[in-house]
C-alpha cells in the first residue's frame, strides 16, 4: 500500500476542485486530486458543457428551420440525435483531456478512484491499481452533487431520465414531461422542443425559474408557450406509472384538478443532494440537509478540513465554485505562512446566474421583490429589445433588460436580463457590482454602437427617466 503526503489534498475534480488544486500548485503547494469519474466533474462531463453543446445545435437547427427571415433558402433540413449526442460527447471529452494537462502542467498528482476520509487530512483511495492511503496538512472537499429522485418513480434512463440521461437519449421522445423548471428543467425543454417534441414542463411554484426576476419569469413563459411548449405552474406531478412503452403520469393543476395524462419520457430536474454521504466526514463537519457547513473561505468545523462547491450550500454553480476553490486554497496558503496572499470572501450577493434556453436568462443581485422585502426605496429601469438597433437586425427583439438601483445612494442592487445572447452580457453588471459602481458611472459609460450592450446602458437611463430609445 503506498503511502503519499501532500501539502493539500482535493478530493474530488469538478469546477471547484481542479481549479482550486490549479491555485494550490500555484502558490507552491504539493497538491493531488482525488477523482473517482472523470477529471472535470459532472460540469465538464455531464452538465455545464455538454449541455451547451447541445443546445447550440438545437440553436443551429432553430435558425435553418427559419432561414428565410433572413433572406436565405434552406431546404430538407433534419436533426440527427445520434450526430447531436456525438458531438457533445467530443466536447465534453476534449475539455476532460484538458483538464488532464493542466494538472500535468502544475505538476498535480492525479489518484484515480473512490476517496473516502480516515480522518481529517488522511484519506484511502479505491481504485483500479488497489488502495492508496494519502495524507495531507490540508484537505479541500469538493465532490459536487448528483440529481434528486422522484420517491416514487426512480430515474431508469429509459423512460424516466434525470440530465445525464437526457443528455444520451436512447431515443428521441415524442412526448416529453419535464418536472422542474429551474436551469437544467428549461434548458432541457427549451432543446427538445427545438427539435420538435412535444413538451409539457410542470412546475410547483407560481412561476417557472421561480429564483429569477417575477418580470423575466413573466416574460420567457410567454416566450415558451410561443414557440409551443405546454407550461403549468402552481401543479404537481402525483403519480406516475412506468411502462414499456410509455409514462403514465397523474397531474394535479392550480385548481386541485387532477389529470392523468400519456407520455414516452420523463425528465426529472427537481434539484439536487449533496455527495457527502460515504466519504467518512459524518463527524467531521457540521451537516445540513447533507450539505457541508463552512465559513467564508470554506473552512468546516474541524481544523484542516475545507469544502467548496456543490457539497456546500448554494447557489449551486459550477463559478460560484470556482471562485470558492480560489479563495480556500489562497486562505490555506496563508495558514501555511504564505504572506503574500490575501483571499477575499465569497460575496454571493455579486453571483450572476445563466440559463441557456431559447431566449436566454441572466441575472445577478437582488429582483426588485427582494430589494422591496428588504425595505430599501428603488429605482428600476426597463428597456426592451425592440429598442435596439442590433436586436433588430440580428432577428431577436424578443425580450428586456431590467436594473434595480438604490434610490439613496445610486448603488447597483441588481439586473435581469432576457434576450438573445444575455448570458454574454450579464458580466457587464456583475464587475459594475463588484466595482461597486453607482449610476453615475453607468450613465457616463460609452457603449459602442451598434451592440446589445447599450441595451445594458439605456435600462440605467431609464430608471432616471433618461431613457433615450423607448
Amino acid at each position: 500500500m503506498a503511502d503519499t503526503s501532500y501539502d493539500v489534498i482535493v478530493l474530488g475534480s469538478g469546477p471547484g476542485g481542479y481549479v482550486a488544486s490549479i491555485r494550490c500548485a500555484q502558490l507552491g503547494l504539493k497538491t493531488a486530486i482525488v477523482e473517482r469519474e472523470n477529471l472535470g466533474g459532472i460540469c465538464l462531463n455531464w452538465g455545464c458543457i455538454p449541455t451547451k453543446a447541445m443546445l447550440r445545435s438545437a440553436e443551429i437547427y432553430h435558425y435553418m428551420q427559419n432561414a428565410k427571415d433572413y433572406g436565405l433558402v434552406a431546404k430538407g433540413i433534419e436533426a440527427d440525435l445520434e450526430a447531436i449526442v456525438k458531438r457533445s460527447r467530443g466536447v465534453a471529452k476534449q475539455l476532460s483531456q484538458g483538464i488532464s494537462h493542466l494538472m500535468k502542467k502544475n505538476k498535480i498528482t492525479v489518484h484515480m478512484g473512490e476517496g473516502t476520509m480516515t480522518g481529517a487530512t488522511s484519506m484511502t483511495v479505491k481504485g483500479d491499481k488497489g488502495e492508496e492511503k494519502l495524507s495531507a496538512k490540508h484537505v479541500i472537499v469538493a465532490t459536487g452533487a448528483r440529481a434528486r429522485d422522484l420517491p416514487f418513480a426512480l430515474a431508469d434512463g429509459k423512460r424516466v431520465w434525470t440530465y445525464r440521461h437526457a443528455m444520451v437519449p436512447p431515443e428521441m421522445p415524442s412526448k416529453l414531461l419535464v418536472i422542474g423548471s429551474g436551469a437544467i428543467g428549461i434548458e432541457f425543454a427549451s432543446f427538445y422542443n427545438d427539435m420538435g417534441v412535444d413538451v409539457t414542463v410542470v412546475e410547483m411554484l407560481d412561476r417557472i425559474v421561480p429564483v429569477e426576476d417575477h418580470d423575466v419569469s413573466a416574460f420567457l413563459e410567454k416566450s415558451l408557450k410561443k414557440q409551443g411548449i405546454n407550461i403549468m405552474t402552481g401543479a404537481g406531478v402525483d403519480d406516475l406509472k412506468v411502462g414499456a412503452k410509455g409514462v403514465t403520469a397523474k397531474i394535479k393543476d392550480k385548481s386541485g384538478k387532477v389529470a392523468t395524462t400519456e407520455f414516452s419520457h420523463v425528465i426529472v430536474a427537481i434539484g439536487i443532494l449533496p455527495n457527502t454521504e460515504n466519504i467518512g466526514i459524518d463527524n467531521l463537519a457540521d451537516l445540513d440537509r447533507g450539505f457541508i457547513q463552512i465559513d467564508p473561505f470554506g473552512r468546516t468545523k474541524t481544523k484542516g478540513l475545507w469544502a467548496i462547491g456543490d457539497c456546500v450550500p448554494g447557489p449551486w454553480l459550477a463559478h460560484k465554485a470556482s471562485h470558492e476553490g480560489v479563495s480556500c486554497a489562497e486562505a490555506i496558503a496563508q495558514e501555511l505562512g504564505n504572506k503574500d496572499v490575501h483571499p477575499h470572501p465569497l460575496d454571493r450577493g455579486a453571483i450572476p446566474g445563466c440559463t441557456y434556453c431559447h431566449p436566454q436568462v441572466a441575472s445577478v443581485g437582488m429582483t426588485e421583490a427582494a430589494a422591496k422585502e428588504a425595505g430599501l426605496d428603488i429605482k428600476v429601469g426597463n428597456f426592451p429589445f425592440i429598442g435596439n438597433g442590433k436586436a433588430i437586425a440580428l432577428g431577436e427583439a424578443e425580450g428586456m433588460i431590467k436594473t434595480v438601483f438604490d434610490a439613496k445612494t445610486g448603488e447597483l442592487l441588481g439586473a435581469h436580463m432576457v434576450g438573445a445572447e444575455v448570458t454574454e452580457l450579464i458580466q457587464g453588471y456583475t464587475v459594475g457590482k463588484v466595482l461597486e459602481t453607482t449610476e453615475a458611472e453607468l450613465m457616463q459609460t460609452v457603449f459602442p454602437h451598434p451592440t446589445l450592450s447599450e441595451m445594458m446602458h439605456e435600462s440605467v437611463l431609464d430608471a432616471y427617466g433618461r431613457a433615450i430609445h423607448f
